[in-house]
């Protein structure tokens, strides 16, 4: 696809400007949240290089990834991959796509050695050059894909629907979307829009709700859950008077390719965890208002429950009741993580 303008500046900012995450500006493109002990268990085998040049804000790992085929969106010098490629196994496989050839050389000269040193007899990572709004060109088929990440990457996009359309034909039915990114509570000007700095502090193309609720709905995301959400803290004075009354969060957000309608509707359904996550034997964590205590039956809304037992969790819980029969909208008792998606996600 030909680079618009937007494309350079975050080409140059991340391949020419950014040394390491050092000499980012403000915090936006900082993960803050502590990962749990498997995932920790995996950053410890991923290169120095690597995690100095890791930009993410947010922790894209969701569970239940072994031999699963993942993609992950912007991947740059592989970090998550790595993470990802422990998690999926050796008879998993991650793809990680990039526009910027600085970052995917720092990746490809450090595969075969994290390979080797989580004992995998060769690597089941593989980095493509390409751009997340045509994963068509970098040869990613049509239901090929078990989960799509991206951390902090879908901001940098000048073109969030073809992205987000892109992410749902590459998914396979039951597949899921878990990124974390900058998310916004208004649209932004077109000159904070356009400023290469800004839109490289992954600010000045932050989503803002309303607008990424419809594209998700658009493109057949017609409910999506909020996973983590944390504020972020605009360091920088002058960046910070610039964006005025402007609200950044960092959010993790997952949805789901399967049968949905655009709101809870209740069947008269429960579900029960059994606790067969090795990493979580006491609870499982859908999104912010959903933790399934092992063995506790909970009501759930017929999305929930589809989210449920057409993924790869099916093997984790036991669902009760036929969903035939309609009993009005379903009401939750804790109030959505996002205030501004109520009619996007579940309560």
């Amino acid at each position: 696809m030909e680079p618009s303008q937007t494309y350079l500046d975050v080409k140059n900012y991340y391949g020419n400007i950014l040394e390491n995450k050092n000499d980012l500006k403000t915090t936006a493109c900082c993960a803050i949240q502590s990962p749990p002990k498997h995932i920790k268990e995996a950053l410890k085998y991923v290169p120095h290089e690597v995690q100095e040049k890791f930009y993410g804000c947010g922790l894209p790992f969701p569970t239940g990834l072994q031999n699963c085929r993942v993609l992950d969106l912007g991947s740059g010098t592989g970090r998550d991959c790595f993470v990802l490629s422990a998690l999926v196994g050796q008879n998993g496989a991650v793809l990680g796509i990039d526009m910027t050839p600085n970052q995917l050389e720092v990746a490809n000269r450090h595969n075969d050695t994290f390979a080797k040193s989580v004992g995998f007899k060769k690597s089941n990572v593989e980095f493509r050059q390409g751009y997340i709004e045509d994963l068509a060109a970098a040869d990613v088929g049509t239901g090929s894909m078990d989960l799509v990440i991206s951390n902090c990457v879908v901001n940098l996009s000048p073109r969030k629907d073809l992205v987000l359309s892109e992410i749902f034909r590459v998914l396979k039915q039951g597949g899921e979307l878990y990124f974390s990114d900058v998310f916004v509570d208004r649209r932004l000007s077109t000159e904070l829009q356009n400023d290469a700095v800004i839109v490289g502090e992954c600010l000045g193309g932050a989503l803002y709700w309303e607008d990424f609720r419809r594209l998700m709905q658009k493109v057949g995301f017609l409910d999506f859950r909020i996973v983590a959400r944390n504020p972020i803290a605009i360091t920088n004075e002058e960046i910070k008077t610039r964006l005025g009354a402007a609200v950044f969060e960092s959010v993790t957000v997952r949805a789901f390719k399967v049968d949905l309608e655009d709101t809870c509707e209740d069947y008269g359904q429960a579900a029960s965890y059994n606790g067969n996550d090795p990493h979580f034997p006491s609870a499982f964590v859908l999104d912010d208002h959903h933790t399934f205590e092992t063995n506790k039956l909970v009501p759930v809304c017929r999305n929930t429950a589809n989210m449920l037992k057409q993924t790869r969790f099916a093997k984790y819980f036991d669902l009760f009741g036929q969903g035939t029969e309609h009993y009005g909208k379903f009401e939750c008792g804790t109030e959505p993580a996002a205030k501004s998606t109520t009619n996007a996600a579940c309560c």
